[in-house]
């Protein structure tokens, strides 16, 4: 049953087995809320034996019902952190799952779902299962349980009484589950609009220079209105389908009540049920519609949260990249073995490629804009796995190697630098953990930072904005390459590392680089063909495949693409704007 709960709702063995004594508890506590109803009767018996004259057992009736209070008090109190706290504490755990599993993803999983959707994963969805958790399924199950035994005793002393109670209940709770399908479609809809509302915002706040730089503020706006507008439509239509099957249930409930006094009055004329039990019987029909009123609506809720479960499970249940955990390479040759990869299916990105860039050289990748360079240096760092073929470093395939293993070997300078909201020390040391102040300070001035670093008012302890958004182009890159520096992995990967830099710092962070390269398997990405002219091996991809391969000189000569891309740039370089 356990297992049965985890693989149902997402949930850990400790949030599983906290929701079972959750359900218990709440079953228990519902029960005994039915106590009361059982002394006041007790009570009234005796006030009736008080007016026949007879003798009343006060004392005693006081004693059960302080015991009877006592135990109400004593299973809320216990009820309370299996219910509450167990689901908070379970919230807190599947973000952290789900983060930890989103860490161990393929970016093959991101390039189908984006940033907002995730987000809303992680953070709306599990809000909505925190209900379902602590109210929603407990309380259903309670009501349910609680119902059938109250049904039971209810049988028990007078069937009559209690099918005039009780006939409406299944009917009542068959209209939201009649109306689950449509409840389905409208729910999915709605998830969808406020996706798409928190993706348009999103978008603009990523654009905002763009759409001011051309004047778009009206249109963005415009096109924002239209997905509120069909955000609230749908979440109108949504509330309006559950809304009527759970008013439904409602109704058909509210003639429990009627059937419950005719029936009731007329055997009670005819002599054949007492006060006593006709006022017990209405008072049971009250404490069993109450709940049942709850149910009706958490039965709907249930429906709307499932679909967020589904939405959160998509997350758990994508496959993670594994590997051995061992890898302790002699060398560091990367070699692509027939390699092709698609990002989608028909469109090839790579077609059976082979090389290998050798430990101790230089291996540049050129060639025109979506020819696989950026590609294939993302694929031999396993963020995608391969379609075809193999990538090895010292002949073993990466593919059977963990990421987070793999990835100690290498050092990435990326053309997009990524900068986090913390101090420019933190975002450095980010290169190799536990690296000393003087050595995060040392990689700094390799890279050319160290003179602009302090000029800041608080100098290495400066907090950078988001993305490092007050510092320049230049200086955000020479951060990223002072990350490589610092970390001193065997393998490095430069993706336009010095694209933005003016040509001063161009000329120091080349020398950076020459050292930071000493003696590794060095793979640059380079358009400006000159940072790469004396590379030791440069491969010309264009579509997908090796159009030319050899050294610098030797391209030159031969005259090819290579030779064309290089006379081309050569007469950009004597380009001016002219009045």
């Amino acid at each position: 049953m356990t297992k049965w709960i985890e693989r149902t709702y997402a949930l850990s063995h400790k949030g599983a087995t906290g929701l079972e004594k959750a359900v218990v508890l709440t079953i228990l506590c519902n029960l005994s809320l039915m106590l009361p109803v059982s002394v006041s009767l007790l009570a009234v018996r005796e006030l009736l034996n008080m007016i026949d004259g007879e003798a009343a057992s006060v004392l005693p009736l006081t004693g059960i019902a302080i015991i009877v209070l006592a135990l109400i008090w004593v299973l809320h109190y216990m009820q309370y952190p299996t219910l509450y706290i167990n689901t908070y504490e379970e919230s807190s755990d599947r973000r952290i799952r789900m983060a930890e599993h989103l860490r161990k993803l393929p970016l093959s999983f991101f390039s189908h779902r984006n940033l907002s959707d995730v987000t809303q994963a992680i953070v709306g969805d599990c809000a909505e299962l925190d209900q379902m958790f602590s109210h929603y399924i407990p309380q259903t199950l309670a009501t349910a349980v609680s119902t059938l035994v109250i049904a039971v005793m209810m049988a028990c002393i007078d069937w009559r009484m209690a099918l005039a109670a009780l006939w409406v209940v299944p009917i009542a709770v068959l209209f939201p589950v009649i109306g689950k399908r449509l409840q389905d479609r409208e729910g999915t809809a709605n998830i969808k609009a406020k996706l798409a509302t928190a993706n348009h915002i999103q978008q603009t706040l990523e654009t905002i220079r763009e759409i001011r730089a051309c004047n778009m503020e009206d249109k963005d706006a415009s096109a924002f209105r239209l997905v509120t507008a069909n955000q609230v439509r749908h979440e109108i239509r949504n509330e309006l389908v559950s809304g009527i099957f759970v008013s439904a249930g409602f109704i058909v409930l509210k003639l429990g009540i009627a059937s419950t006094v005719i029936t009731g009055t007329t055997l009670l004329l005819d002599g054949r049920l007492s006060l006593l039990y006709f006022i017990g019987f209405m008072a049971a029909a009250v404490m069993v519609y109450n709940p049942i009123d709850n149910l009706l609506q958490n039965i709907s809720a249930t429906f709307s949260a499932k679909l967020r479960i589904k939405r959160v499970k998509a997350v758990i249940d994508s496959p993670v990249q594994e590997g051995s955990k061992c890898f302790t390479p002699q060398g560091h040759d990367i070699t692509f073995d027939h390699v092709s990869f698609s990002y989608e299916s028909g469109k090839s990105v790579l077609k059976d490629l082979s090389f290998t860039a050798k430990e101790g050289e230089v291996t540049a990748l050129v060639g025109p804009s979506g020819g696989g360079k950026t590609t294939a240096c993302r694929l031999a760092e396993r963020f995608w796995d391969v379609d075809e073929g193999r990538i090895l470093v010292d002949g073993v395939d990466i593919s059977t190697v963990d990421p987070e293993v793999l990835l100690t070997h290498y050092s990435s300078v990326f053309q997009d630098v990524t900068l986090f909201n913390d101090t420019i020390m933190e975002n450095i040391r980010l290169g190799r953990k536990g690296a000393s102040d003087e050595d995060v300070i040392r990689a700094a001035r390799a890279a050319q930072c160290d003179d602009f670093i302090k000029t800041l008012p608080d100098g290495y302890d400066t907090v950078l904005s988001e993305n490092g958004a007050s510092l320049s182009g230049g200086e955000r890159q020479r951060i990223s390459i002072a990350r490589a520096l610092l970390k001193e992995a065997p393998i490095i990967l430069l993706d336009e590392a010095t694209a933005s830099l003016d040509v001063e710092s161009e000329s120091e962070v080349q020398k950076a680089i020459s050292a930071l390269t000493k003696d590794k398997t060095v793979l640059v990405i380079a358009h400006r063909l000159r940072t790469v002219i004396n590379a030791d091996h440069i491969l010309v991809l264009a579509n997908g495949r090796i159009e030319e391969e050899g050294p610098g000189r030797s391209l030159m000569e031969a005259g090819g693409r290579f030779a064309q891309m290089a006379a081309l740039q050569s007469g950009l370089q004597s380009w001016t704007v002219r009045e």
